[in-house]
């Protein structure tokens, strides 16, 4: 399996090569790669890029995963409409062929973890969260002709399942040992197991009588977050170790938690009292001072002085905000994308941390 090498989140004008429909609401972009940033743009299966543009001024930023084995020179990437989603609905509408977009070099964790054959990898996953599944599945059928991988998809409709003809030409490919399991949850299927929304009772079915998870070596799980849950929770109970499961959001689904307030005005008061951040970004430092009373990120205290602090989803997700923190106290409000290594190293993500002390220092650079 490939492993993944952390970047520093750098930018490269990329043209688009082709827009491809996958349902109503979806579509697959392919963006050329240049000779001179093939290194630049190599990536694991189940990383991600960040897409970049303006919108009336304001730099807006989503991440999508790139949705096929590595291939040098291209990048595809699914985006599915958002409901008010002001970047996936431009996409939708306008993206074509010839149109240059601002795209971030890959990221992510969200790659297997295995070195031994043969293994069975299992997925979970829920509308665009199939997009780094694909990836994965082909990669970890090609890597090693023992290795089987099981597929679990819920979509509302037949209609509506991203990438459904690249599935079945995979199983075509693979026939022993890839299985695949649509659920759908707006029509009837012969199997009820695999009709209706997938809830506790339907996971623990389909754990009892298609997958068993004593003979699963790793898990993917990739949807919204109430789902993602479900299923931690659920494999928690029937004893797999939280060490064997890999998970990803592409939003948390919860209204209730910060985002990255990445350009929130703040304004600052000679009478307010006050956290100074400093914060080290390409070898130089940079300081800025927050009021108490407003709960400032400090992403935004420190894009408010440089620009180019690093950030994509900015709802503590991706990881792309991430730094040491070298002095102070902070309260990271969520955390779904650093590893307990990486707690234990020191490691915040900027978009979801709040200073709790006078003065706090970060390192963008470690």
């Amino acid at each position: 399996m490939t492993t993944a090498t952390r970047r520093r989140a750098a930018f490269h004008e990329l043209t688009v090569s082709n827009v491809r429909t996958l349902t109503d609401d979806a579509i697959e972009v392919t963006f050329t790669v240049p000779e001179q940033l093939v290194d630049d743009y190599d990536y694991a299966p189940g990383q991600y890029i960040a897409l970049r543009t303006e919108f009336e001024g304001e730099d807006v930023r989503r991440s999508y995963s790139i949705c096929q084995a590595p291939v040098t020179g291209e990048l595809k990437v699914g985006i599915k409409r958002d409901l008010g989603g002001l970047f996936s609905t431009w996409a939708v509408d306008n993206l074509r062929a010839g149109m240059q977009l601002s795209v971030m070099v890959p990221e992510g964790n969200f790659i297997s973890q295995l070195v031994d054959a043969p293994a069975h990898v299992v997925a979970i996953a829920a509308g665009s969260g199939i997009t780094p599944i694909i990836a994965l599945i082909e990669s970890a059928l090609r890597a090693d002709p023992r290795n089987q991988f099981s597929l679990v998809y819920s979509n509302r409709t037949a209609m509506d399942t991203m990438f459904v003809d690249e599935l079945a030409d995979l199983k075509d490919r693979f026939p022993a040992r890839l299985a695949l399991y649509h659920v759908l949850t707006r029509e009837h299927r012969s199997s009820e197991l695999l009709s209706g929304r997938l809830d506790a009772e339907k996971l623990g079915g389909i754990l009892d009588e298609l997958i068993d998870p004593a003979g699963v070596d790793e898990w993917f799980i990739c949807g919204p977050f109430d789902l993602v849950q479900l299923c931690r929770d659920t494999l928690a109970e029937r004893g797999v170790a939280a060490a064997d499961i890999r998970y990803e959001l592409f939003t948390t689904g919860r209204p209730d938690r910060i985002g990255g307030q990445s350009g929130r005005p703040i304004v600052v008061s000679a009478d307010q009292a006050v956290h100074t951040v400093k914060f080290r970004l390409d070898g130089t430092t940079a300081t800025v001072t927050t009021p108490v009373h407003s709960n400032e990120s400090i992403l935004n205290a420190a894009l408010r002085v440089r620009g180019d602090v690093p950030f994509a989803c900015a709802g503590g997700v991706c990881g792309t905000c991430r730094a040491t923190l070298v002095t102070g106290t902070v309260n990271m409000v969520e955390n779904y994308a650093l590893e307990p290594e990486e707690l234990a190293r020191g490691f915040v993500l900027t978009c979801q941390s709040i200073p709790t002390s006078d003065f706090v220092e970060v390192n963008y650079d470690a």
